[in-house]
């Protein structure tokens, strides 16, 4: 069969809808009774911490209390970037809306869904049911539930998903083509906050039926705010376009869902012009309530309303719902499709403190030409019904070098996309700059805004950058010009100062928020006010970081390689040298290697590390050898001496305090965690591997040895080589248990590793690794599309809904950098 944008893909998560996962994991961990006691101090000043914060109203940002268990139910979210997304289950849910900047609901709305109704050819109902494999739930117990999900099946591969309904006593199939507007390097249509449904419908039966699908939809995302302030539908018709309109507020942000469907009409010789699509709404009805107002008309009609008056509902407290039926004849052994869009426009928001008011990114593109806030739900509906098709091209041709790799493991195709979710579905928020902000002319955020995204779905700190420098790979070669924004945010957040004092939860310490030349762990909290109040993150004194420095220092060169404007880093420059001088006050013995400080310094925050250390001694390895190449680069001949003085002197240090024999050193502790093996020890390598480096920086026998040590250990002696490499090994090759973290296995981390084996050439050691940690969160435990920061060895997880595993997309970059050179294609395949 031939491919098109409409088929079905070979690859992706596929389950049926009544499939149920092996294990149920949960976030309850017990910790050793060492760690116990390591983390009573914490513990007990966390408690403090959270009783004055709730005090306030506002949400703690790590709330450990009230901590979300995977639901096992998701599939692939829908929205754009930056604008709210609103999660989908498998099975058809309208779940986890994320439309509050930052804040997430976990809600299943039962009102939000897709009925099909069936009639025959003298007009008789024989099929009428809800596509949901839901038995029936306290409200709507006129509709008929319960579609059995043996005879459904589910594909994601995001940004799409497909999702087949045989209808046996009809022969009928129905599948359901969901597509969201997320296209890398389309700026424009990626910002946009809607998605489309095209119903695919074929009848193999012996009679033409008349073929109807009904999209109802509720307002509010299915808490008590649901009761709060005047809701009311309004209808629309745009072009060929016929929907229905909900008019509401969350938390006095104006929000309007959109739900319509798209006529068509053929001219007919005989007949002039016929419906060969029709489109009829029932302007409001209680959810609820249940549900025959609407049930019956379906049953009876085939159809809803075509209303001419009234054209809005009155006001309401309650929760209001609408709904927009599509009806089509399907003949004897033919096709035809039904199309539908969802759409939901919030175009200005605050955040908790409600200092400043911000306008998202799509406005730039969609706002009401007479400047009044008459919602422009109505053209993003029409423009995602018109344009769609065109999107699904467009994804098409990205995916399809991927795809149809034979060299590339089939699971890898699904991991590789599916992860993605999180630049859209991670509280990602894309803004307009305010006149106020005083940029430079030629600075990106003038042209592509702020866009910002959650450390996790429960870890609601925005660009956390510890963890950024691991997810940036899936910006930095999708959206470039987003990557490009963050960073300059970052610079600018170096100099910025918040003489606000804290009192950190790890030792009780009385700090400044922020001080000036040090990098941000975050850019803010959605619970207070994010990019003026910078560094929400309650737990260390991050101006001692050892990590952030080099980071910053490495994304720069990072996002020179890959888009290869020198301007940017002209821009970055001085902020460059102000960090590396920064990071030099940590070398306390003057060899050009910086030291730990005897506290968790760096992402790894609850891990201590002592003295110089492999983690951060590489990363610092790293920057110093991208300062020299970039002072190179922009003639600052006496700089690149500087620094490649240093330079020579740390790779020296880092060589003798750290080399083993076989791998480096976890740190240069006197203790028995001094020879760990820890999977990201040659972070820094990783990440001068990814930017065009060879073995300048660290020797390849060293680097290969050091590989072989890790794989041997933390992968293959960890859960059978099943489930990514753990964070911490000993030597005798079981687990290091001396801190929490060092027994995790991050996702992240993993596939970070899994990228660096390939970049040398250990191919099916990079495959084993991050093979292990996907089956893990899609096939055994059911956490797709919310993947966590953490597995334990048994039945545990940490922080789900987590950034940093789009460093799968590391891998990506990898595995093309491989095939470019092997086959010398030209560098526009680092853009697939």
């Amino acid at each position: 069969m031939e491919t098109t944008a409409k088929n079905i893909p070979k690859y992706g998560f596929k389950v049926r809808l009544d499939h149920e996962f092996p294990e149920k994991w949960s976030q309850r961990l017990r910790p050793k009774f060492k760690q116990t006691i390591q983390m009573l101090p914490l513990a007990w000043r966390y408690a403090f911490y959270y009783a004055s914060i709730s005090r306030t109203g506002r949400p703690v940002v790590m709330d450990y209390r009230n901590m979300q268990n995977g639901q096992q139910i998701y599939g692939v979210p829908i929205g754009g970037l930056g604008g709210g997304t609103i999660g989908r289950g498998f099975r058809g849910e309208f779940c986890r809306y994320a439309l509050l900047p930052g804040l997430y609901n976990y809600h299943v709305i039962p009102a939000n869904q897709f009925i099909l109704t069936v009639r025959d050819g003298n007009e008789n109902a024989i099929y009428n049911q809800v596509l949901s494999t839901k038995t029936k739930p306290k409200v709507l117990k006129s509709w008929k539930w319960g579609f059995d999900g043996k005879k459904a099946s589910y594909t994601g591969l995001y940004p799409r998903s497909w999702t087949t309904y045989e209808v046996e006593e009809c022969g009928l199939r129905l599948t359901c083509r969901q597509v969201s507007p997320v296209l890398p390097h389309n700026y424009k249509d990626s910002s946009l906050p809607c998605a489309v449904f095209a119903w695919d419908i074929v009848n193999s039966s012996k009679k033409d039926l008349q073929i109807s699908i009904t999209f109802s939809f509720q307002s509010g995302y299915g808490n008590k705010e649901n009761s709060q302030g005047d809701k009311w539908t309004e209808l629309f018709d745009l072009d060929d376009v016929s929907g229905a309109m909900i008019h509401q507020e969350f938390r006095s942000m104006p929000c309007t869902y959109a739900i319509s469907s798209r006529s068509r009409r053929d001219n007919d010789k005989n007949e002039g012009n016929i419906d060969v699509v029709s489109v009829t709404r029932m302007l409001n009805f209680d959810p609820r309530g249940d549900g025959a107002i609407l049930w019956q008309k379906l049953q009876n009609d085939g159809k809803l309303y075509e209303h001419k008056e009234p054209r809005a509902s009155s006001k309401s407290k309650k929760s209001i719902a609408t709904a927009v039926c599509a009806n089509t004849l399907v003949k004897s052994g033919s096709s035809g499709t039904l199309e539908f869009s969802v759409v939901w426009d919030m175009p200005k928001i605050h955040f908790h403190n409600k200092n400043t008011n911000y306008s998202r990114y799509y406005t730039k593109y969609f706002s009401p030409s007479d400047g009044s806030k008459v919602s422009v739900a109505p053209e993003i509906a029409r423009y995602a019904l018109s344009h769609y098709e065109n999107w699904e091209q467009e994804i098409q041709r990205w995916q399809k070098p991927v795809l149809e790799d034979a060299d590339l493991p089939d699971w890898y195709k699904s991991a590789l996309f599916n992860e993605l979710y999180f630049v859209a579905d991670g509280g990602s928020i894309w803004l307009r700059i305010n006149e106020t902000d005083k940029l430079q002319p030629d600075d990106p955020r003038i042209e592509y805004g702020r866009f910002a995204y959650l450390e996790g779905h429960e870890y609601r700190m925005y660009n956390t950058y510890d963890v950024h420098f691991y997810a940036a790979f899936a910006l930095a070669q999708l959206w470039p010009n987003l990557e490009a924004c963050i960073q300059y945010e970052f610079r600018d957040s170096v100099h910025a100062e918040n003489q606000q004092r804290l009192q950190t939860l790890y030792d009780g310490a009385r700090i400044q928020r922020k001080f000036k030349e040090s990098v941000p762990h975050d850019i803010g909290d959605p619970g207070e006010e994010p990019f003026n109040m910078i560094n929400a993150y309650p737990i260390h004194d991050v101006s001692q970081w050892r990590d952030l420095d080099s980071k910053f220092i490495l994304s720069c060169y990072r996002i020179y390689f890959f888009n290869n404007n020198l301007k940017h880093l002209k821009d970055f420059w001085p902020t460059i040298k102000k960090l590396l001088e920064h990071s030099m006050t940590f070398d306390e013995d003057n060899d050009g290697l910086i030291e730990n400080g005897g506290f968790p310094d760096q992402t790894y925050d609850c891990w201590i590390m002592n003295g110089s250390s492999a983690y951060c001694g590489s990363l610092w390895i790293a920057a110093l050898q991208a300062s020299v190449k970039m002072a190179e680069l922009l003639n600052e001949q006496e700089d690149s001496f500087k620094y490649k003085e240093i330079l020579d002197r740390a790779k020296i240090a880092f060589q003798d305090k750290l080399w083993n024999g076989k791998y480096y050193n976890f740190d240069c502790s006197k203790g028995l965690k001094r020879n760990s093996i820890m999977s990201d020890q040659l972070c820094g390598h990783w990440i001068l591997r990814a930017c065009g480096f060879t073995y300048e920086a660290f020797p390849e026998d060293r680097v290969k040895s050091s590989l072989k040590t890790i794989f041997q250990n933390n992968v293959m002696k960890y859960r059978n080589g099943q489930q990514g490499a753990v964070n911490g090994c000993l030597p005798t090759g079981s687990v290091d248990y001396s801190s929490i973290q060092s027994e995790e296995m991050w996702t992240g981390v993993a596939y970070g590793l899994a990228a660096l084996l390939i970049h040398e050439g250990m191919i099916e050691e990079a495959f084993r690794t991050s093979e292990g940690v996907y089956r893990t969160i899609y096939e055994k435990i059911g956490m797709g599309f919310e993947t966590p920061e953490a597995l334990y060895e048994q039945k545990v997880y940490r922080a789900i809904g987590y950034m940093r595993p789009l460093s799968i997309w590391a891998m990506h970059h990898a595995w093309t950098t491989r095939k470019i050179s092997s086959v010398g294609t030209t560098d526009d395949a680092l853009d697939q």
